[in-house]
């Protein structure tokens, strides 16, 4: 087993070690990050695009390089119940190691040019951006971050010194022992649940069902990183009140009943243009199912719905968080958490008032 346990110092260059890989005998690397288990010869490129073999090693070919830096709603990640009302910094970098027709943000996920890398930025620069701009956090996201595991987990690093909290986008689609790692860095994530059958995983997305459940699994009894999750409702392909019944009767038994769900609206893109936009009523249907199978805190996103998008009291239904769109109307949470109605606990993670950010999106210059 050959591996780099060390990344080398940003000098604006965005080759970097790779952390997970061995050598075969044939010439050939492999790549051990996620379940692919890509094996490349020496200047070939795995699946995922950004991470390729280059003299007898795996590296990272777009560290301290990204699509861009900007600064958004938590909410928009979508994180429901980790501080509130807050911005956080966010930013990706370009490839994917899953191929799924339906993405919503292929023009950076299925990027084969380094050409929208036009920023640039170390981890300590983004760490202390992120500070001086009042950024409770920063997301790792608009592309899967696992893929980018070396530069995400110095950036997280530069960010906790300084008091800033970290978060994953991602799919969950990473190997044991890389998994370990990533997550012990973050402080929350949202993970993409696509379905809940192996032939959608494996017919869109090129993937396996069963890999992405493990590591839900291990967020929540491995780790204290506050998690939710989103499925993006694909009409005719992983919205039937079958697969929805089991999909939420899973979470609600093996992660428990606090995990917020996300239901988002599909829009035609990428290579799926002929499937129609998700109706607002698959959502609602979907919430529904959710919430009659035990899980407490279920949404719907992509659309206007100030009662399907806002908090509940899993006790008494006072409303807590009224919420439209990334904009907080109502707070009637206590500084740690508590309905101010009945005292019961909102499952999340609170640290005083709710922020006043709102829906704003900002875009920054690192330069």
């Amino acid at each position: 087993m050959s591996e780099q346990n060390t990344t080398e110092t940003f000098q604006n260059n965005s080759v970097v070690s790779g952390r997970y890989w061995h050598a075969l005998d044939n010439g050939r690397v492999q790549c051990d990050l996620c379940p692919r288990a890509c094996k490349i010869h020496d200047g070939q490129r795995g699946l995922c695009f950004v991470r390729a073999a280059r003299g007898g090693e795996v590296v990272l070919t777009t560290y301290g390089r990204s699509s861009g830096y900007c600064i958004d709603p938590i909410e928009k990640k979508p994180l429901n119940h980790f501080l509130p009302g807050t911005p956080v910094l966010s930013f990706g970098t370009a490839g994917c190691n899953l191929t799924c027709k339906f993405c919503q943000n292929w023009d950076i996920s299925k990027a084969r040019e380094f050409d929208v890398l036009a920023a640039k930025a170390s981890p300590q620069q983004i760490a202390r951006t992120a500070h001086d701009l009042g950024c409770k956090s920063v997301a790792f996201t608009y592309n899967d971050p696992v893929i980018f595991l070396e530069y995400a987990v110095d950036t997280a690093i530069a960010c906790h010194e300084l008091g800033v909290k970290t978060v994953a986008v991602t799919a969950g689609y990473i190997s044991p022992e890389p998994r370990r790692e990533f997550f012990s860095h973050m402080d929350a994530a949202n993970v993409d649940l696509k379905c809940f059958t192996e032939d959608f995983y494996q017919r869109l997305c090129t993937g396996h069902l069963q890999d992405v459940l493990d590591t839900l699994v291990y967020l929540k009894h491995e780790t204290d990183v506050w998690f939710e999750l989103t499925t993006l409702l694909i009409p005719g392909e992983n919205d039937s009140d079958a697969e929805l019944d089991a999909m939420t009767k899973w979470v609600a038994k093996e992660l428990g009943p606090d995990v917020p769900m996300h239901f988002t609206a599909f829009h035609p893109d990428w290579k799926m243009r002929d499937i129609v936009k998700t109706p607002h009523e698959t959502l609602l249907r979907a919430r529904a199912i959710a919430l009659s199978n035990g899980v407490r805190y279920a949404y719907v996103g992509n659309v206007h719905d100030l009662e399907a998008e806002s908090t509940y009291c899993h006790s008494c239904g006072e409303r807590l968080i009224g919420r439209d769109w990334y904009v907080l109307s109502e707070w009637n949470l206590t500084d740690d958490g508590h309905c101010t109605k009945c005292g019961a606990r909102c499952g999340g993670v609170f640290d005083g008032p709710a922020g006043t950010w709102g829906a704003k999106r900002m875009p920054v210059n690192m330069g």
